[in-house]
């Protein structure tokens, strides 16, 4: 499994909108991929239909995988297989490389962009929230406004008019994300400093 090249793909269009409410949205993307399908003999048929299939799977499976990478964000669903070139046979193992085409629905953090996520969990300076795909997003404390640290068995921040618990609905904004190739995954910097921003 692996990328043709990092210039193998192209943004195609902005899929969707997933709305959370009038000031929040997930933003996913269309993206046209190229990757190499290895398949093994025992899955090649002459038939053609059960070899598609098997590349189906293949790619499936890698994708899930590959789990997302710097320049596409978070692999979400491969979307259509758009082209499958002639395959080339391995020597020493009999499998075939197939190289094919297919787009595939992507979400990419973006700076400024607004998400709804859940609390996961609470520490002292601060707490860490999951949205979608994305499982490492921190929120500091100097950036939740008036709300105050509550420490026990059950931590928590509060305010006077509401409370920050584990799984906690809330809107965020996304101050700023690195990529961490190591875990392949974003890390998210959020804040609930904005209009419309905080617990749901």
């Amino acid at each position: 499994m692996s990328f043709v090249s990092a210039e193998s793909y192209q943004a195609t269009k902005v899929r969707c909108l997933v709305s959370f409410g009038r000031y929040s949205a997930m933003v996913f993307l269309e993206v046209e991929m190229s990757w190499n399908v290895l398949i093994s003999p025992s899955q090649l048929d002459r038939k053609g239909l059960l070899l598609r299939k098997a590349i189906i799977v293949r790619l499936l499976e890698d994708v899930t995988n590959k789990r997302a990478s710097k320049e596409h964000g978070y692999y979400v669903a491969v979307n259509q297989l758009k082209a499958i070139s002639e395959g080339k046979v391995r020597e020493l193992t009999g499998d075939v490389l197939f190289p094919v085409t297919f787009t595939c629905i992507t979400q990419k953090p973006l700076k400024g962009e607004i998400l709804v996520g859940y609390v996961d969990r609470i520490l002292k300076h601060g707490v860490f929230l999951k949205s979608g795909p994305v499982e490492s997003i921190f929120m500091a404390e100097k950036s939740m406004s008036d709300y105050k640290y509550i420490g026990g068995e059950n931590p928590m921040f509060m305010n006077d008019h509401s409370k920050l618990e584990k799984d906690t609905a809330l809107r965020f904004k996304v101050m700023g994300f690195r990529w961490m190739e190591a875990d392949r995954q974003f890390q998210l910097l959020a804040t609930m400093a904005g209009d419309f921003l905080g617990p749901l």
